[in-house]
C-alpha cells in the first residue's frame, strides 16, 4: 500500500483532479504510513500554496488531520504563516484549523503561534497577536488549564522584551483575561510587567514625545489592576518625582489631547491605591506646589501687582479636581503636612487661595444648577446638558475637599468620585473585569482611524465667575487607546520568518 501512498502524493504534481483528490486523501490515509509523514505534509503545503483557490481551502481544511504527536507544533507553525492570507473564507479555515488543533494539544499550538510571532514576518506576528487576543477567551477551561496560562505568561514575557505599544496594549488583554492572573499575586505580577515596560528606572524627557507616548500607555493599562491590596506607589512615585515638575514642558504625538490634564487624571486615578511610599513627604509638598499653581491668589492681594487691574485669573477647575484629589488621598498618610510642614505664612497663603477658590465655586455651582434645575430625561441627554452635569459633578467634588482642608486641623475623611468615573456601587476596591470601562483598560476592538483626537477640554468661565455659562466642553474619558500605529519605536532586528 506505500507505492499506493505515494502515488497519491504524486498527485499534487498533476492536474486539477488528482490536486483535489490528492488534498482529501493525503490526511485520510496519513496516520497509515509515519515513514512517509514528512513527504506527506510536505505535500499538502503544497496544495496549501496551489493557484486554484478551491484546492488551497480544501487543503487548509484537512490540515489538523496531520496534527499527531511530535507534528502538532509544526503544523500549528504553519497554520500560523496562513493567518496571512487575505482570503476571508481561506482566513476562517485557518482560524477554525487553529481552534481545532488547540483542543488537542494547547500547549503544541501555542507553540507554533509565538515562535511565529517570535521570528516571523510582520504581518504573520500581527495576524497570530489578534488571534490570541480574541480566541484565547473563548476556549473552556479544560483546554485553558493553569499549566496552559503558565506557558501564555512566559512565552508572552519573551515577547514583551521587544514590542510596539499597540502590540503591548493586546498582551495587556491577552494576559488579564487569564483566569490564573485574576488573583491579587496575579494581579501584582501584571503591574509588574507594566512597570518594567513603562521603564521607570530610566530618566524621564518630556519633551521626547515617545518617551511621554510610552509612559501614559503603561499607565494606562495599570490602572485597571490597581486595588487596595495591589498598590500604584511605584507608578505615583514617579509621577510625582519626575513627571509633575515637567508638567508644562510634555509633547505628545497624539493631537488634540490636552496632555496636562490627561497626566493628571491618571495620577488621580492612581493616587487612591498608593501603598507607603518613601520620600511621602518630599512628593506631597511637589503635589502641594503644583496644586498651588492652579490655585490663584484674589487679584487685590497678588504680590506685584501681577494680577492687577481688571481681569480675574481663570479657575482651572479640572486639573484642580485632580491635583486636590491626589493631595487630599496622599494627605491621609501624613495628615499633619498643612499644619506642621508648612511655615505658617505659607499655610496662611494657601487658606487665602482656598477661600477665594471656593467663592467662585459657589457661584458657579449655583448657575449649573439653575441651569439644570427641573431638567430630567431627554433634556439632560442634550450635549450642552450633558457638559453642565460634568461641570456640576468637578465643581461639588471640589467643594467637598476644599471644605475637608478648612477643618482645624485639615481633614481628610471626604470621599468623592472623580467627576469622569461612574459612580461605584461597590467598594472600589473590590475585583475589577478587564473590561472595566472606568479605566483605560484597552477597548474590545481598537477603532480605526484618529477618533481618538477628538478629545474635547472643560473651559470653565473666566472672569468673574462668569454669569455666562458660554460654550465650554468637557474632556471626555476614552481617546487615545490602542491603533497608534506602530509603536514606541521599532522592535530591534529582529530575523525574518521563514516560509514554512
Amino acid at each position: 500500500h506505500k507505492d499506493a501512498y505515494q502515488a497519491i502524493l504524486d498527485g499534487v504534481k498533476g492536474g486539477a483532479k488528482e490536486k483535489r483528490l490528492a488534498a482529501q486523501f493525503i490526511p485520510k490515509f496519513f496516520k497509515h504510513f509515519p515513514e512517509l509523514a514528512d513527504s506527506a505534509i510536505n505535500a499538502q503545503l503544497d496544495l496549501c500554496e496551489d493557484e486554484d483557490v478551491s484546492i488551497r481551502r480544501q487543503a487548509i481544511k484537512e490540515l489538523p488531520q496531520f496534527a499527531t504527536g511530535d507534528n502538532l507544533p509544526r503544523v500549528a507553525d504553519i497554520l500560523t504563516q496562513l493567518l496571512q492570507s487575505d482570503d476571508s473564507a481561506e482566513f476562517n479555515l485557518v482560524n477554525n484549523a487553529l481552534l481545532s488543533i488547540f483542543k488537542m494539544d494547547a500547549k503544541g499550538t501555542l507553540g507554533g503561534l509565538f515562535s511565529q510571532i517570535l521570528q516571523g514576518e510582520d504581518i504573520v506576528r500581527e495576524r497570530a497577536i489578534k488571534f490570541l487576543s480574541t480566541k484565547l477567551k473563548t476556549l473552556p477551561e479544560e483546554v485553558m488549564t493553569k499549566e496552559v496560562e503558565e506557558f501564555i505568561l512566559t512565552e508572552s514575557k519573551k515577547v514583551l522584551e521587544d514590542v510596539t505599544g499597540e502590540e503591548f496594549v493586546l498582551f495587556m488583554k491577552i494576559l488579564s483575561g487569564l483566569k490564573s492572573l485574576q488573583t491579587v499575586s496575579g494581579r501584582q505580577q501584571l503591574v509588574e510587567l507594566v512597570a518594567e515596560q513603562a521603564d521607570l528606572e530610566q530618566t524621564f524627557n518630556p519633551t521626547d514625545p515617545d518617551c511621554v507616548d510610552r509612559l501614559l500607555q503603561c499607565t494606562r493599562q495599570a490602572v485597571p489592576l490597581f486595588s487596595k491590596n495591589v498598590h500604584s506607589t511605584k507608578f505615583v512615585t514617579y509621577f510625582c518625582e519626575h513627571v509633575l515638575p515637567n508638567l508644562s514642558s510634555l509633547t505628545t504625538p497624539v493631537e488634540g489631547l490636552d496632555i496636562q490634564l490627561e497626566v493628571l487624571k491618571l495620577l488621580a486615578e492612581m493616587s487612591s491605591f498608593c501603598g507607603d511610599m518613601e520620600k511621602l513627604e518630599s512628593n506631597l509638598k511637589k503635589l502641594f506646589d503644583k496644586l498651588l499653581e492652579y490655585m490663584p491668589l484674589p487679584p487685590e492681594e497678588a504680590e506685584n501687582g501681577e494680577n492687577a487691574g481688571n481681569e480675574e485669573p481663570k479657575l482651572q477647575f479640572s486639573y484642580v479636581e485632580c491635583l486636590l484629589y491626589s493631595f487630599h488621598q496622599l494627605g491621609r498618610k501624613l495628615p499633619d503636612f498643612l499644619t506642621a510642614k508648612l511655615n505658617a505664612e505659607k499655610l496662611k497663603d494657601f487658606k487665602i487661595r482656598l477661600q477665594y477658590f471656593a467663592r467662585g465655586l459657589q457661584v458657579y455651582i449655583r448657575q449649573l444648577r439653575l441651569a439644570l434645575q427641573g431638567k430630567t430625561g431627554e433634556a439632560l441627554k442634550t450635549e450642552e446638558n450633558k457638559i453642565k452635569v460634568v461641570a456640576l459633578k468637578i465643581t461639588n467634588n471640589i467643594n467637598v475637599l476644599i471644605k475637608d482642608l478648612f477643618h482645624i486641623p485639615p481633614s481628610y475623611k471626604s470621599t468623592v468620585t472623580l467627576s469622569w468615573k461612574p459612580v461605584q456601587k461597590a467598594d472600589a476596591g473590590q475585583k475589577r473585569t478587564t473590561e472595566d470601562t472606568t479605566s483605560s483598560s484597552p477597548p474590545k476592538k481598537s477603532p480605526g482611524g484618529p477618533k481618538r483626537d477628538a478629545r474635547q477640554i472643560y473651559n470653565p468661565p473666566s472672569g468673574k465667575y462668569s454669569s455666562n455659562l458660554g460654550s465650554f466642553s468637557y474632556e471626555q474619558r476614552g481617546g487615545f487607546r490602542g491603533g497608534r500605529g506602530r509603536g514606541w519605536g521599532g522592535r530591534g532586528n529582529r530575523s525574518r520568518g521563514r516560509i514554512y
